[in-house]
């Protein structure tokens, strides 16, 4: 691409950067992404939209859990919109302690209904990530460059972004490249903001059939229905990278799919790794870092969960609109400004 210029470039095709893409494109920005095009987090997922089931996991409060559930509520119309389709089976658990699974999602303002098959979660549904993935990138026709973003530099009328490739003129950046170095020459307070982020790798399995028709978690992890296949899923290794499979949580997890299956797997289970970028709360930073400069980053596990509010918030942001009630929860600087 020797050299491009245009309103906006993202930097990630993750589910966060094809989000904020696809949200400003449809805005009628002129917007280009640049990411080298290897396999990413988004792609090694589940996609589960699952506000109940994370709520309940992460011990969230009530604010918490709202902010999740206005999160996965705005996914039906980005769905409709973006040309994506949903899995509204809801997810079941079939751990243990049942009754009281269904008490506390209850107290957060969930819907969930106890059977003797375990406790249904009507709020969490879910997307096939590779399907998505490719849709996005469709509906930004040929703007996504392939190419690696090795630093940044300001200039009189914005932005130049220098790649592998050549280099990107913008008025405006975001940066949602994961848990990956930040760039050379990031500038402050975004460098101190992308600091915070800390990489979380995980593994996942796919069998080759399917075993189940819908989301069944319990507090060792979940199996997936995912096309003519099955997901098993999922370790989170605080700090590691590069991401690499361990075979004994490989053993791990085909245990635990057993046990919410109901009998064993009796076909080979191909595992994948990869690394998702976490700040220290478990949130994603969305927002303004500085004038020009805005992020799209580290949303833990729940990258296609948050994707819609994160996209929505970046696209007000960059145009100087309120970012919405959860602003402050989001806000990218929320770890760098002094303690009162």
């Amino acid at each position: 691409m020797a050299e491009l210029s245009c309103d906006i470039v993202i930097l990630g095709a993750g589910v966060l950067g094809l989000a904020v893409a696809t949200e400003l494109a449809a805005r009628g920005a002129d917007v280009r992404v640049i990411d080298p095009g290897d396999p990413n987090a988004s792609a090694v997922a589940a996609g589960m939209i699952a506000p109940a089931f994370e709520s309940l996991l992460d011990g969230a409060d009530a604010a918490r859990a709202a902010l999740l559930r206005d999160a996965a509520a705005l996914w039906p119309d980005v769905a409709a919109a973006r040309g994506l389709s949903l899995d509204s089976t809801p997810a079941q658990w079939r751990g243990p302690d049942r009754e009281g699974i269904t008490d506390r999602l209850r107290a957060l303002g969930f819907r969930a209904d106890l059977s003797s098959e375990g406790v249904s979660a009507p709020d969490d549904i879910r997307i096939d990530p590779a399907e998505a993935l490719v849709r996005l990138r469709d509906r930004l026709g040929d703007r996504p460059s392939p190419a690696s973003a090795t630093a940044v530099e300001q200039v009189a009328d914005g932005w130049l972004v220098h790649t592998t490739a050549g280099r990107a003129r913008c008025r405006t950046f975001v940066l949602a490249t994961g848990a990956t170095a930040p760039l050379l020459s990031l500038p402050p307070p975004a460098a101190s903001v992308a600091s915070v982020v800390r990489p979380i790798a995980g593994q996942i399995g796919f069998v080759a059939r399917p075993l189940t028709d819908r989301v069944l978690r319990g507090s060792d992890g979940y199996v997936v229905p995912a096309g003519q296949g099955t997901l098993i899923g999922a370790t989170m290794v605080e700090g590691q990278a590069p991401a690499e499979v361990d075979p004994a949580a490989s053993a791990r997890l085909i245990a635990m799919a057993a046990t919410l299956l109901g009998h064993s797997i009796d076909a080979p289970v191909n595992w994948r790794a990869a690394v998702r970028g976490a700040t220290p709360d478990g949130l994603p930073l969305a927002g303004p870092a500085g004038e020009g400069v805005h992020l799209a980053l580290a949303p833990r596990r729940n990258g296609w969960l948050m994707a819609p509010l994160v996209a929505r918030m970046v696209a007000n942001g960059i145009e100087g609109r309120p970012r919405g009630a959860h602003a402050a929860a989001l806000d990218p600087l929320r770890f760098t400004r002094p303690e009162d």
